[in-house]
């Protein structure tokens, strides 16, 4: 019996042989990710339990993405103690306001997230990293113990693997897919476990299947509760990068699906969850406020590239005011490059500087009371973006657009109709 992806890099991390699942193992990360909201609380628990300097700090990254534009003291005062504690702690990779973009992107951009590599990292949405084949746990305040001792236990999750066929229909995009999946798994409908497990995306259909695309996939699903999402890196990645690895033929796993994505319809999540996926026909015409494409799902250049297509010589509904964040810097100076930029903005959408955006708790253009978002953010539960009395509901970017357009939750495969 051969072994899966996941199984190959966790068995490397922990220097073992093989792992099967429900293995404990103490993985030795490459890479250590912190996002600039949890620094100061790292530092002050060690500091109060006397340590003055953390394990292997060459490997730790710290990435300013939540709160880019400083609005309020007590950012500024964050920002600051940040780069103190980078300094004091001697931190290998220090990316402030301005200098790579959103911890779930750029390092796959810049090449420091590669193909094989085990990571551990503070915030549950680094499944990210699944597109290139890399494989990145999700710590969460336990991030703390990987600082100071290098490590921390996990238990080797089962794997679900679902085989893709067939193309998405126009108007598709791989985030309804998700969306569908995440719904379809929650409820029970395919009789699976997904609880901790990890979803391995195999089948003819992720064959030239673009990185933006697997990460939509990757992000969408990891709000349900999976362990990590995984895509086999690509030939051309793995002639790059001699420590990729593939799944066995005859690897091991828990269940196996298989989709045919030519059924997926546009969906849209309502407020509250990601699962909460709908048919687009069930929400057709619900009045919006607010249109959000960015967040570490649909930051890439592509998810713009699509936007601005779609945006071409149309002006946003008036009362609708709509809001983009590239992931990365890069992406942001590709956009100005591009021209796409001007594209987007001469329909009325807003840039605001690459990082989280709204979705990070609305910090930049966040939603008032009573006011309906829809975007591609990573979830909608009350207030995400702002006030506890707005609406979001998550969607594609051509969703997003088509509705940015039309004034309410529209059909992207009905734009033509809005051009008139």
């Amino acid at each position: 019996m051969g072994f899966n992806i996941s199984e190959k890099i966790l068995a490397k991390a922990a220097h073992r042989k093989s792992v099967s699942p429900g293995d404990i193992i103490y993985p030795d990360p490459e890479l250590v990710i912190l996002h600039d909201g949890f620094i100061q609380t790292a530092f002050q628990q060690l500091d109060g339990l006397g340590y003055q300097r953390i394990t292997n700090p060459e490997r730790v990254m710290f990435v300013t993405d939540h709160q880019v534009i400083y609005t309020t003291p007590k950012s500024i005062a964050q920002a600051s103690a940040n780069r103190k504690i980078a300094k004091k702690w001697q931190v290998g990779h220090f990316f402030d306001a301005g200098r790579g973009g959103h911890g779930h992107i750029f390092p796959m951009e810049s090449g420091l997230v590669r193909p094989g590599m085990f990571l551990f990292a503070y915030d549950m949405h680094c499944t990210n990293f699944g597109a290139v084949g890399a494989f990145a746990q999700r710590a969460g305040p336990d991030i703390t113990a990987v600082l100071a001792t290098g490590t921390n236990w996990l238990i080797v999750p089962p794997t679900l693997r679902i085989e893709l066929v067939g193309e998405y229909s126009i108007g598709v995009h791989p985030r309804d897919l998700g969306f569908w999946l995440s719904s379809k798994l929650t409820s029970r409908e395919f009789d699976v476990e997904y609880d901790y497990r990890i979803i391995e995306f195999a089948g003819e259909a992720i064959r030239g299947m673009s990185l933006s695309y697997k990460v939509a996939l990757c992000n969408t699903l990891t709000e349900i509760g999976v362990a990590n999402v995984m895509f086999e890196p690509t030939d051309q990645m793995q002639r790059e990068n001699p420590t990729a690895v593939r799944s066995d033929f005859d690897a091991n796993y828990e269940n196996i699906l298989q989709i045919d994505i030519a059924q997926i319809v546009p969906q849209v999540s309502l407020p509250g969850a990601p699962d909460n996926a709908v048919d687009i026909s069930q929400v057709i015409g619900r009045k919006v406020d607010h249109a959000y494409i960015g967040a570490c799902g649909s930051g890439m250049f592509d998810d713009f590239q699509l936007a601005a297509k779609l945006l071409q010589n149309h002006q946003i509904a008036d009362h609708v005011r709509m809001i983009l964040v590239p992931g990365t810097v890069k992406i942001a100076k590709q956009l100005a490059d591009s021209g796409l930029s001007n594209i987007l903005m001469d329909a009325g959408a807003m840039m605001l500087p690459p990082g989280c955006g709204p979705c990070a708790g609305g910090v930049g253009g966040p939603l008032g009371p009573g006011e309906v978002s829809i975007s591609t953010a990573a979830t909608n539960g009350a207030g995400r973006m702002g006030s506890t009395e707005a609406e979001c509901y998550l969607a594609s970017p051509l969703t997003v657009v088509a509705s940015a357009i039309a004034g309410f939750i529209q059909d992207p495969r009905d734009l033509r109709k809005l051009k008139g």
